[in-house]
This record gives C-alpha cells, structure tokens and sequence, in this order.
C-alpha cells in the first residue's frame, strides 16, 4: 500500500449502489479516505455503517455540489451515479431518468470535480451495446470522462445478490457483483482509457 493513501481523499459518487457497496469496503481497507455522495439520507445511514463518510447532495444542484467538494477537495472521484429501478420490469420507466443521470448528472459532477482540484476520475459505463437516447447517454458519460483524461470502466451485466439476475445470465458480458468492488479498485492507477470488467470466460 502506497505511504501517501491514509491523505488521499476520495469521493465516490453512488456510494450506496450495487457497486459502490462493494467499492468501499475496498478502499477502506487500503486506507484511503473516502467520502460517499447520495441524495438519500437512508442512503447515507448505509454509507456510513460500510465505514465511511456520507454526503446527501443532489447532483443536479450543481451550486450545491460544487461547494460540498470544494470543501472535500477531492483528489480522485469515481462516478457511478445511475437511476434505476429495484425491478428489472421496470426499467423502461427509468429510462429517461438514467439517461439524465448520465448527461446532466455526468457534467454537474464532472464539472464539480475539476474545479475542485481532483486529478483523477473513473467511471462506470456499460460493456454491452444500447440503442438510441441510451447509446447517445452512455457515449456521454465515456467521452466526457476520456476528455478529462478519466478512466472508463465498462461493466457486464451484475448478477448475484441484489442486483437485476440472482444468477448468471445466459447471454452477453457479465460479471459477479461481489468481484466488482475488487475489480474496479485494481483500475485506481491504470492508465486513462477504456477497460471491461466482465466474467473472465466472456470476451468482449
């Protein structure tokens, strides 16, 4: 473990979803500091009993996130805000919502995050194509994370407990959603690009 983590400050942006529960832990235990970003106070009871510190902030209150990290001060910031259902039946219905979460959120905290000082971003994308205002939404947030010379992870589908799949599916890329934590701690100095953290038998 690098000497220098225990003042490294992090601020992980989705902190209480199905990856960001598993991200922290993680970076707990390597020493970093870590700050969880939620817009629910629920949510950050649950950030907070995982160990690390809780921020509720609408990150469409882009006034209010900014002066939340400006004094954080963020040095690495990891994007893996979405607005999804609890039921996969319901997904369709979120759709726009996600999708907003993706272009307007993405900027809001992009936008936050540099004039906060931070040097590094990573965030969550998807390894599996979509169609439409998806596509253009997913595009989005890769672009504006490679423009910020930012690390884009590119997710298979989650399956296991508490995800949409309590077991594998049969098709396209996957990945165990008790791995994704491990898996996305690795890429915390990789080189900025595209990487897919998929099922090791799956080849993107």
């Amino acid at each position: 473990m690098p000497q220098s983590t225990a003042l490294t400050r992090i601020l992980v942006a989705g902190a209480s979803g199905v990856i960001g529960r598993r991200l922290l832990p993680e970076l707990l235990a390597r020493g970093y500091q870590v700050l969880g970003l939620t817009r629910s106070p629920a949510n950050a009871r649950a950030i907070e009993q995982l160990g690390a510190n809780a921020l509720v902030c609408d990150v469409y209150d882009a006034q209010a996130l900014g002066a939340a990290l400006d004094g954080y001060a963020p040095e690495i910031v990891f994007h893996l805000l979405t607005d999804l259902p609890d039921d996969l039946e319901r997904i369709g219905d979120f759709a726009s919502a996600n999708n907003r979460m993706r272009t307007e959120g993405t900027d809001n905290l992009l936008g936050a995050s540099a004039r906060a000082g931070a040097r590094r971003i990573i965030a969550e994308s998807v390894a599996w194509d979509l169609a439409g205002p998806g596509a253009r939404a997913v595009s989005h947030v890769e672009e504006a994370v490679l423009a910020m010379n930012g690390t884009v992870l590119r997710y298979g589908q989650l399956w296991g407990e508490g995800t949409f799949h309590r077991i594998r599916p049969k098709s396209g890329p996957t990945l165990e959603v008790e791995l994704a934590g491990m898996r996305t701690v690795e890429h915390l100095d990789s080189p900025t690009g595209i990487y897919n953290l998929v099922d090791g038998t799956f080849k993107v």
